[in-house]
């Protein structure tokens, strides 16, 4: 009798899982889009499959004119990809080279200030300079006159 009581017990909490699963039925629209998607699903399988079936068949047709004609096309295709590589390494090295002159123009200018204040600064420079000469002109001058004077006072 303990045996019954214990396997009714054991049992007890199975039936109380399986009114928990009824309880948790699908609703209209899980159902709704389980009805859409699986046809979806198995001609989306189908297209696969079929798609998989002409690549076989039009590789297994092509092998042959490949290896017939490989020695026409490997050249070829070694010839166009070095082409597309020369190509796209020349657009590269300009690129870098565009790069390269603006980073050194923007460097320059940083350093020296802009053109018009360059241009400014040497009006002045050569305008001080100019002065500085002049000075040193007439010094110079007056410095022959006063040692000629002397000479031919002598």
């Amino acid at each position: 009798m303990a045996d019954r009581d214990r396997d009714r017990d054991q049992y007890q909490p199975q039936q109380q899982l399986g009114q928990h699963r009824s309880d948790k039925s699908p609703n209209t629209s899980q159902i709704l889009a389980v009805v859409t998607l699986f046809p979806l699903g198995g001609f989306l399988l189908l297209l696969a499959g079929l798609t998989l079936a002409a690549t076989v068949v039009g590789l297994a047709i092509t092998t042959p004119l490949f290896i017939l004609f490989s020695p026409v096309l490997v050249p070829a295709a070694l010839a166009i990809s070095l082409a597309v590589a020369g190509f796209l390494t020349s657009g590269a090295f300009g690129v870098t080279g565009l790069s390269a002159v603006s980073w050194i123009i923007n460097y320059v200018r940083r350093m020296r200030g802009s053109v018009p204040d360059q241009m400014d600064y040497m009006q002045r420079r050569a305008g001080e300079a100019m002065g500085f000469l002049g000075q040193k002109t007439k010094e110079v001058g007056q410095d022959v006159q006063s040692r000629a004077g002397g000479v031919r006072s002598s």
